[in-house]
C-alpha cells in the first residue's frame, strides 16, 4: 500500500527547500534527530514502531509528473521543479531497532543527508513513526495485562480514516495476535479474524436459524455473537444447540462473543452454560470499548474470557491520540546547531550523537540511557539534561550502543524482519526493563543523561549565543 510520493509533506518543507536551492545551499549536509518529549498514557515506556515502513517509503520517494505539475501551479520556479524531478533520498539513517523500548529526550533515529533531502522526508517520517509508536505502545500495555489471552485488533472502523492500515501493523508490533483489517492482513501477513455483526442475525426472523446458516457457511473458526436479543436466555442457548449440531457433523464451534452488558458477569454465566453442555472447548470472546484498564478489571474479577477484541481505544491511542515526536536540526554545514528556548526542556542537544543503554552484569537494563557524541564509545558519568546537579556514575555498568546504521546512500542496510519477529524482539526488550517502569500507576521515571562532553558542547553554544546578544 506504498503509494506515497514526495508531496506527502508540509508546504513549508518545500518552501524552505526552494530557498536552499536558489541560494546554492541545497547540497550542504545536515543531521536531524527524531525524538519525543513526553511518554504517552502517563506510562513508563514507549515501543518504537514504523521504522521498516518509513525506510521502504523513503527508499522509493520521488516526485511524480502529477506532483510537479501541481507544484508548478502553486508557483514554484521551473529550475527548482527541474531539480525535484530527479529527487531521491541519498542520505544515511541511524536508528534503534524497531520494537525496542524508547524514552523521552534521547534520539531514537538520526538522519544525515543534504538539507533538502532531510527536510522533505521530515513530515512523513513524523507522521508514520509518531502514530505507529503510539499504537504499538498502547498495544504493549494491553498485552502486559492480558497475559496469554488472545488479542485482536477490531479498530478499523473507528480509526482516523486510512490510519487503520498502519495502526493494525503497529498493534502487532505491540503484541496483538490478529486483526479484522483484511488489507493489512494481506499486506503484512497478519492473521485475520472476524465473526459476524448484529445485522446478520437481525436479517433473520429467527436467531437460531441465523446461527445454523452461519455454521454451515463458515464452519472453520466459527464464532457466534450472542447478545443481539438476550445473551443468557436466547443467544447462548441457541449457540449451544448449533454447537451440538456441529459436533454431530465432526465440526467444532470456536467461540461465542459478548459485545455488551456486564462482561464479567455474562462471561461467568456463559462459561457455566457451555461447560454444563459439555462444550468446555468453546472459547469466550469479548469486545465493546475495551482497553488495558477494562481488561485488567475483567481479569481481576476472574472473568473466563479467552479472546479480547479491542477497537476504538487501541486504534485511536486513547486518551492521548498523538505522540509528540519532533525532528530537530543538530548539525549543519560542519557546525553543531541548537534550538534555545525559555523552557529548558525545549533546548535541543547539538551534534551527531550516540545513545547507550545502561545494563548490569546480567544484561538487565538498570533504567537508564545515556546520550554522548557519536565518537564516544563509552560514558563514565552521565548528567541530567536539565538539572545540572544530578548525575549517575556508569563505569561499573555495561553499555549497549543503540543507534545503528540502517540506511546508507538511500539503500536499506538492515534485513527485513516479519512482524512476529519484531514483536518477539519487543517482548525481549521489555523483559529487560525492571517491573517498576511497566506499572500503570506512578511508574518509575526512566533516567536519561548526557555525557560530560555533550554537556560542555551544549552549554558552550548557549553561552556563545547569549554573548552575541550582549
Amino acid at each position: 500500500m506504498n503509494n506515497f510520493t514526495a508531496t506527502y509533506t508540509d508546504q513549508y518543507q518545500l518552501a524552505m527547500a526552494e530557498v536552499y536551492f536558489k541560494q546554492g545551499r541545497h547540497r550542504e549536509k545536515a543531521v536531524f534527530d527524531y525524538f519525543f518529549r513526553d511518554l504517552p498514557f502517563s506510562g513508563g515506556f514507549a515501543v518504537f514502531a514504523g521504522l521498516e515502513e518509513v525506510l521502504e517509503i523513503i527508499r522509493d520517494l520521488h516526485f511524480s509528473k502529477e506532483d510537479l505539475e501541481y507544484l508548478s501551479d502553486q508557483g514554484f520556479s521551473d529550475d527548482f521543479l527541474k531539480f525535484l524531478k530527479d529527487f531521491r533520498f541519498r542520505g544515511t539513517i541511524y536508528s534503534c531497532k524497531e520494537g525496542d523500548v524508547v524514552f523521552p529526550t534521547r534520539p531514537i533515529l538520526q538522519v544525515e543527508a543534504s538539507i533538502i533531502e532531510a527536510q522533505i522526508i521530515e513530515t512523513l517520517l513524523l507522521n508514520i513513526l509518531n502514530y505507529e509508536t503510539l499504537i504499538a505502545t498502547k498495544a504493549s500495555r494491553i498485552r502486559l495485562v492480558a497475559g496469554d489471552g488472545i488479542l485482536l485488533d477490531f479498530g478499523m472502523r473507528r480509526a482516523q480514516a486510512t490510519g487503520a492500515y498502519f495502526g493494525s501493523r503497529a498493534a502487532m508490533v505491540g503484541g496483538f495476535d490478529g486483526t479484522s483489517n483484511v488489507i493489512a492482513g494481506r499486506n503484512y501477513e497478519i492473521p485475520v479474524s472476524g465473526t459476524m455483526a448484529h445485522s446478520f442475525i437481525q436479517s433473520y426472523d429467527d436467531e437460531l436459524k441465523a446461527f445454523r446458516d452461519f455454521a454451515q457457511g463458515r464452519p472453520e473458526g466459527c464464532v457466534f455473537l450472542v447478545d443481539t436479543y438476550n445473551t443468557l436466555k436466547s443467544g447462548v442457548p441457541n449457540a449451544i444447540k448449533v454447537a451440538k449440531e456441529m459436533e454431530a457433523r465432526g465440526q467444532k464451534l470456536l467461540a461465542i462473543r459478548l459485545d455488551s452488558g456486564d462482561l464479567a458477569y455474562l462471561a461467568k454465566k456463559s462459561r457455566q452454560l457451555l461447560d454444563d453442555a459439555g462444550l468446555e472447548y468453546v472459547k469466550i470472546a469479548a469486545s465493546n470499548q475495551l482497553d488495558e484498564y477494562v481488561i485488567k478489571s475483567l481479569l481481576e474479577q476472574q472473568a473466563p474470557i479467552d479472546i479480547f477484541g479491542v477497537g476504538t481505544n487501541l486504534i485511536t491511542g486513547d486518551p492521548d491520540a498523538a505522540l509528540d515526536g519532533v525532528y530537530k536540526l543538530a548539525w549543519f554545514n560542519g557546525k553543531p546547531r541548537i534550538k534555545i528556548s525559555e523552557s529548558i526542556i525545549k533546548v535541543t542537544l547539538p551534534h551527531k550523537k550516540q545513545v547507550f543503554r545502561i545494563k548490569d552484569a546480567s544484561g538487565k537494563c538498570v533504567g537508564a540511557d545515556a546520550i554522548g557524541l557519536y565518537h564516544e564509545d563509552r560514558i563514565d558519568e552521565m548528567y541530567h539534561p536539565f538539572e545540572p546537579y544530578k548525575s549517575m556514575k556508569l563505569s561499573e555498568f555495561r553499555q549497549e550502543a543503540l543507534l545503528n546504521k540502517v540506511m546508507e546512500n538511500g539503500k536499506i542496510l538492515q534485513e527485513h524482519r516479519s512482524l512476529s519477529q519484531i514483536a518477539e524482539y519487543s517482548v525481549s526488550r521489555l523483559s529487560e526493563l525492571p517491573i517498576e517502569y511497566k506499572r500503570f500507576n506512578n511508574p518509575h521515571i526512566y533516567k536519561i543523561g548526557i555525557s560530560e562532553t555533550l554537556r560542555q558542547e551544549r552549554d558552550k553554544l548557549i553561552h556563545n549565543y547569549k554573548q552575541s546578544l550582549s
